[in-house]
Order: C-alpha cells, then sequence, then structure tokens
C-alpha cells in the first residue's frame, strides 16, 4: 500500500504520470495501470487527466494530503527504527537556496557520505520557501530572520552582507560617500529583496528604491554587480571570492546588512528527529560555526 500512496504522491508532486515514472522507473503506461487500480478499489476518480493536463478532483486533493501525512509517519517509523539499529539510514531530503547549496552544501556532502554510507541523500536547490511537510522534506537551509510556525531552527552561521559594486561602475558613477548617496545610484536587487534593512551606526535603517533590473534570481544579482550595472546587497559566502579578486569593492562599510538575518537548518516540530538530520546538523555547525570560512578568508585576506 505505501508503494501506491508514494506513486500517487510523486504524481501528484512532479505533475505528470511520465515524470513521477521516471522519478520511480516505471514507464507512464504502468504508473497510469497503477493509479487506475488505485482508482478503483478506492471507488473514486483522484486525477482529471487530459493530454496537456492532469489535477486533482476535490477527493483527490482530500486523499493527497493524508497520502502526505501517511508517508510522513511510515518515514519517521523507519527512521526511528533505523537510528535506534545503529548508523543513520535511509532516505534525507534537504533543500537549501540555490547559491548557497551549490557553494556551500554539496561540496561538503562527500565526507558526511563517507561517514553515513546508509543513507541516501536527496539535495533540491530552490530560492522558494519549500513547505515541508507538504513536500515530504527533512531539512532546509534558511537565510532568514526567523524561523517560521511549525519549524525548529537551528543556528548554523551568521549571515555578513555587505554593499558592493564593480570597480567599473564605481570609476563611471562614484562611490557613494553617505547613505543618501544611493537614491542617485543604480541599486540591483532581486524580487522582494527591496526595501533593504541595513545597520547604521546609531541602529536600523531601511533603504528603499526599485531595482535597476528586474529579475526573480539572486545569482543574476550578484552576476549584474559584476558586470558593472549597479550597487547590490550581498552576503560574504556569495561574493568572498570577488571581494578578495577585486572584481567587487564593499562600499559604505558603515552600513552592513541588518545583523539579525542568520543561516539556520530547519525541521518539522515533533517528538522524534531523525538521526540523518540531526548528524547532517552537526556536520553543517562543525563546518561554519559563529565565525565561517568564508569571513575568514576575508578578514586574511584583509590582513595581508
Amino acid at each position: 500500500m505505501d508503494r501506491e500512496y508514494q506513486l500517487f504522491a510523486e504524481v501528484i508532486e512532479r505533475g505528470s504520470l511520465a515524470a513521477a515514472g521516471r522519478a520511480l522507473n516505471l514507464s507512464p503506461a504502468m504508473v497510469s495501470k497503477r493509479i487506475a487500480r488505485l482508482e478503483e478499489r478506492l471507488g473514486a476518480t483522484l486525477l482529471h487527466r487530459t493530454t496537456r493536463k492532469l489535477a486533482t478532483t476535490e477527493a483527490g486533493q482530500r486523499f493527497y494530503e493524508r497520502v502526505v501525512a501517511i508517508l510522513a509517519a511510515s518515514r519517521e517509523a523507519e527512521n526511528l527504527v533505523a537510528g535506534i539499529a545503529g548508523d543513520p539510514a535511509g532516505r534525507l531530503r534537504i533543500t537549501a537556496p540555490t547559491s548557497f547549496g551549490r557553494l556551500h552544501v554539496a561540496p561538503h556532502l562527500k565526507p558526511f557520505l563517507d561517514r553515513w554510507p546508509k543513507l541516501q541523500v536527496e539535495l533540491d536547490l530552490s530560492d522558494a520557501y519549500v513547505d515541508l511537510v507538504a513536500e515530504r522534506t527533512d531539512l532546509a537551509i534558511r537565510v532568514s530572520a526567523q524561523v517560521e510556525g511549525g519549524l525548529v531552527g537551528h543556528r548554523l552561521a551568521p549571515n555578513r552582507r555587505v554593499l558592493c559594486a564593480s570597480p567599473g561602475y564605481l570609476a563611471e558613477f562614484g562611490a557613494p560617500a553617505r547613505l543618501k548617496d544611493l537614491s542617485r545610484h543604480r541599486l540591483l536587487a532581486a524580487e522582494g529583496q527591496l526595501p533593504w534593512r541595513l545597520q547604521g551606526r546609531h541602529g536600523p535603517v531601511s533603504v528603499g528604491g526599485v531595482s535597476f533590473l528586474r529579475t526573480n534570481s539572486s545569482e543574476v544579482v550578484r552576476e549584474l554587480a559584476l558586470a558593472g550595472l549597479g550597487i547590490a546587497l550581498r552576503s560574504t559566502w556569495d561574493i568572498g571570492p570577488d571581494l578578495r579578486a577585486g572584481r567587487l569593492q564593499a562600499v559604505l562599510p558603515d552600513y552592513p546588512g541588518a545583523a539579525d538575518v542568520s543561516i539556520f537548518a530547519v525541521h518539522p516540530a515533533g517528538s522524534f528527529v531523525p538521526a540523518g538530520v540531526a548528524q547532517f546538523i552537526a556536520h553543517l555547525r562543525a563546518l561554519y560555526g559563529p565565525e565561517p570560512y568564508w569571513d575568514r578568508k576575508l578578514h586574511k585576506s584583509a590582513g595581508s
């Protein structure tokens, strides 16, 4: 029964029979056959199928919500037994912001998996806030000021942010000397990132405006800054190598990003934390810490 439920959940989450089949190594015909068999057993139509679109019926949506809860409970039970029996084992599904995951999670997976070879890690990189329960995700890396309700947060590292621009941009437009000078400069930010929250000498300040170029990608903002299109507020974990190499320069250093933003590992609240989740949090904490390696490299560069 768990296999049927997993198949149905994959179809809904991936949006098509073919995509679910690829994830589970099944042909689209076999997926269709099993879904039809499930509908026959339940005596209800779960999906509306057309050549272009797949959607849940009202019964299908209610069934999906229950199926997600059942699969989560089943996975928790398996992880509990695995944790009691010995080393962490089974699936560990992780989501992280695109840039951070690529730069500071993926490169550190090998030593973690070498230590815990019974784990099967799935890493999903997305700048969207994933619903961990609905998406059956065990752990998320979040760069934020707070952890939303229903989740348990573990602070992994501070998130230092600086205003920066390329030498070419500063040569063409000049460097802002005061905060109010930003009003005559080109600002670069992804959707939802403005206004900027900064920390001034006398407390928090806010800088509003409109991005010179509209984008939904934080990675694109970095590339635009490197190309000389404007001033951006970026995390040092993202632009550390560019600052050290001089491809970007910090501006208005007395106004860093708000200090309340940190890097968290979060997981659904509950009495039981899977061993794989606990071990991965410990792995990242040991890697990052109060002064993460990307900031130590910057300090070393500044002192040399």
